[in-house]
């Protein structure tokens, strides 16, 4: 199949599907005589487990330790295992740092009457002054900026 019917199968685009292939994802296919790409069945395969593992939020090296796993068709899947759990870890500590987000915005909303000018406003003065509590330092190192990885 051409990489549009690829896409199509699979909704994720052919910028995408050739972003996969260069971040060694996505092996790269055969090619035609006229040097088109020839996706097979696998292919579709390996795309909608990617798309799922992307989904769940997991990063591109912790799909390939996956994609690496299912490719050495071991007895073991205890590899597998690990990686998951280590993601559900990561997971777990954003949903901390999320629900620190939600304290210090309630805060900072309970500052505010609405009826003040911006001048007198108790959000603006709480965002320029520190908040009462301050927000777990991994938000800054993996967190609130890279909520998706």
């Amino acid at each position: 199949m051409k990489i549009g019917e690829l896409a199509e199968r699979t909704g994720t685009t052919a910028e995408t599907i050739r972003y996969y292939e260069q971040k060694g994802l996505l092996p790269e296919p055969e090619r035609t005589a006229a040097n088109y790409r020839e996706y097979a069945p696998e292919h579709e395969r390996r795309l909608r487990m990617i798309r799922n593992c992307r989904t769940l939020g997991m990063s591109h090296a912790e799909i390939l330790e996956l994609l690496s796993a299912q490719d050495s068709d071991s007895d073991d899947c205890s590899t597998v295992n690990r990686i998951i759990e280590a993601h559900l870890e990561h997971v777990q500590e954003k949903i901390r740092v999320l629900q620190q987000l939600e304290s210090a915005l309630h805060t900072l909303a309970g500052q505010c009457s609405g009826a003040n000018g911006t001048d007198a406003c108790g959000i603006l003065k709480g965002l320029t002054n520190r908040l009462a509590e301050p927000v777990h330092p991994s938000a800054h190192r993996s967190g609130a900026d890279d909520l998706h990885r």
